[in-house]
């Protein structure tokens, strides 16, 4: 059974439920728009209530696309406190992303379709991995210059990409696939061969849960 990608806990119920439902659609059909009719159907909700929850239908694409970048930003970073160096925190990103997308063969086909061609999408796999392969570099933890790091960053997303897509058409195991990806893009980066093996081949932990908001207790009568 796939994992819930969008959380009713940030969103009203029916406007979760609306982008959970495109979410399968867009990635279903591969195109940037679908009808009000098929999302309602595939919702089970009235298209009265799409027009209520969305002003724009016609942007539900990108509306979908921040939801899911922040809900996964916020999942990933909490995740990876654990770790200090930006060579493991960049190993665990990246495998936490193929896991996922084995989890959830929506969400990770979405990510496949889209991530290359929204904006949205590009920055979500551009701007925090680029913070982490910058610390590397300045640390002396890879072996490549400050020049090198847009190539390198735009080669962990399309390896990422690469490998999620292997996932979800059932070419790999989530295992092999993130473990291989993650291994190569370390080697790519100048770690030694064992260490970037080690590194790659540790246990993965969960991905962290989504914060909750805290709900205020009522107040009781004095």
């Amino acid at each position: 059974m796939n994992t819930i990608p969008i959380s009713a806990e940030r969103l009203s119920r029916a406007r979760a439920k609306i982008y959970n439902a495109a979410l399968r659609l867009f990635a279903d059909n591969g195109g940037s728009a679908i009808s009000v009719s098929d999302l309602a159907d595939a919702a089970g909700i009235a298209r009265g209530t799409i027009y209520n929850n969305v002003t724009q239908p016609q942007n539900l694409l990108g509306e979908v696309a921040a939801a899911l970048a922040q809900e996964m930003l916020l999942r990933t970073e909490a995740t990876m406190q654990a770790f200090a160096d930006p060579a493991e925190r960049l190993s665990t990103g990246l495998r936490l992303f193929v896991r996922r997308a084995h989890e959830d063969h929506d969400w990770g086909r979405f990510l496949v379709q889209f991530t290359l061609s929204h904006v949205t999408l590009r920055s979500f796999m551009h701007d925090p991995p680029s913070r982490d392969v910058a610390h590397a570099v300045n640390s002396g933890r890879f072996k490549i210059t400050a020049s090198q790091i847009p190539t390198f960053v735009a080669m962990l997303a399309g390896t990422a990409i690469a490998a999620m897509n292997t996932v979800t058409r059932g070419e790999q195991t989530w295992r092999d696939a993130g473990s291989n990806a993650a291994e190569f893009l370390l080697r790519a980066g100048g770690i030694p061969v064992a260490e970037a093996r080690r590194i790659a081949r540790s246990e993965l932990p969960p991905l962290a849960a989504e914060q909750k908001t805290a709900k205020r207790k009522p107040r009781r009568n004095a």
